[in-house]
């Protein structure tokens, strides 16, 4: 039976979506057949995730004698153990734990969090011999176990974020400490899993391997756009509102269309009907109302219905212009309908998780930041629409 204690640490592990590519790339990697993700403290291992395919009889919760395992050794000297053939080994063949558990290789590196805290290990074992010894698999593991540290170092820190933000005097150093820790130490380490699966993909031709690959780098592109929402709703609740860059554009309709086709590359299975019909000249932010834009389609995406097509359209209309997006679905409900705008109300409102809310926040933000407004209408027989509507030009106040 799983000590309660561990509950938020298991489910912890369970949200973040890399998890169970990262253990599938371990396995393909390294040629063993089980990986997972271990909490340690001192006094207890236990199972966080698990990817299993000699029976090894371990699901999430389940525990190991902490003595028994190595990853015991591990958090106390905080190094990568790595041995491909125990018998062989002049020291693990000796080994109590290859022992116990009939392992020939064995692999585990220690995850530890930001602020110095060791949360526990990567590791892979197989009852078979597996070669170990290219020094790229120690490189990409620990690269692995950086982007898990730092996965929950983000939940830590946004848990911790709500509730500072409720405090109106600690507003001018949250804003200073908390755009630093996302501009810095949170790109950095994302930075590392991008070039690592951009190595990856160099290296193998193997079409398994590239959807795994292909599947990492789209966890980490995820991750990257929930950190410059958050770093934009920093600036926007903590500073003088979400920057914008305004000057006359001409080619505002081909920046759209652009944003247009990387979300309908990203769903394939969404038919967006769309009319573009914008006219040169433009004074705005490009990239900003581009975000606008994403940020409508993708909450379109995940939550409307995906069967009746999305409808966009981009006009100008009385020295305006005009952003449309319609889809079809649940009406929102009326109780909703006041918080639709407002950051981190999403699992209040009862609403699917994916993300934190902050995307039709930050999409207000953009227009209000444009002198423009962003409106939502939503029944049953017209579906629901979100209008954004701001000045074609330049106009002294």
């Amino acid at each position: 039976m799983t000590h309660s204690e561990f509950l938020p640490d298991i489910d912890a592990i369970r949200s973040i979506d890399a998890v169970p590519v990262i253990l599938s790339m371990v396995k393909h990697l390294t040629g063993m057949r089980f990986a997972a993700v271990a909490r340690v403290t001192d006094k207890h291992w236990v199972a966080c995730a698990v990817d299993d395919s000699i029976d090894f009889g371990l699901q999430p919760g389940g525990e190991l004698v902490l003595e028994s395992t190595i990853c015991h050794e591990i958090r106390q000297h905080r190094k990568p153990v790595i041995f491909g053939h125990a018998t062989a080994h002049p020291i693990f063949s000796l080994h109590h734990t290859p022992k116990t558990y009939g392992l020939e290789s064995y692999i585990s590196i220690p995850i530890i969090k930001a602020n110095g805290d060791f949360f526990g290990t990567l590791c892979a074992i197989d009852s078979v011999p597996a070669n170990l010894d290219e020094p790229a698999i120690a490189q990409t593991l620990t690269l692995f176990a950086q982007l898990i540290a730092m996965s929950l170092d983000t939940q830590n820190q946004l848990k911790a974020t709500k509730l500072q933000l409720n405090d109106a005097n600690e507003l001018g150093r949250l804003r200073e400490q908390f755009i630093a820790v996302l501009g810095h130490d949170l790109r950095t380490p994302l930075s590392a899993i991008r070039m690592s699966a951009d190595l990856l993909e160099t290296k193998t031709a193997d079409k398994r391997s590239l959807n795994l690959i292909s599947a990492i780098r789209n966890s980490s592109t995820r991750m990257g756009v929930l950190i410059e929402n958050i770093l934009d709703f920093a600036r926007g609740r903590l500073g003088g509102g979400i920057p914008v860059q305004r000057k006359l554009v001409d080619d505002l309709q081909a920046t759209l269309q652009m944003t247009l086709e990387e979300i309908q590359v990203s769903h394939p299975h969404v038919t967006i009907i769309h009319s573009l019909n914008l006219p040169a000249g433009v004074y705005c932010d490009a990239l900003r109302i581009s975000q606008l834009l994403s940020n409508l389609l993708g909450n379109a995406v995940t939550h409307g219905s995906t069967t009746p097509p999305i409808i966009l359209s981009a006009y100008s209309e009385n020295d305006e212009i005009v952003l449309s997006l319609t889809n079809q679905g649940t009406p929102i409900p009326a109780q909703l309908m006041p918080l639709l705008f407002e950051p981190f109300t999403r699992s209040e409102a009862g609403q699917r998780s994916e993300g934190l809310g902050l995307g039709l926040y930050i999409a207000a933000q953009i227009a209000a930041a444009h002198n423009g407004t962003l409106s939502v209408s939503s029944t049953l027989e017209s579906g629901t629409s979100f209008v954004a509507r701001f000045p074609a030009q330049f106009k002294w106040l």
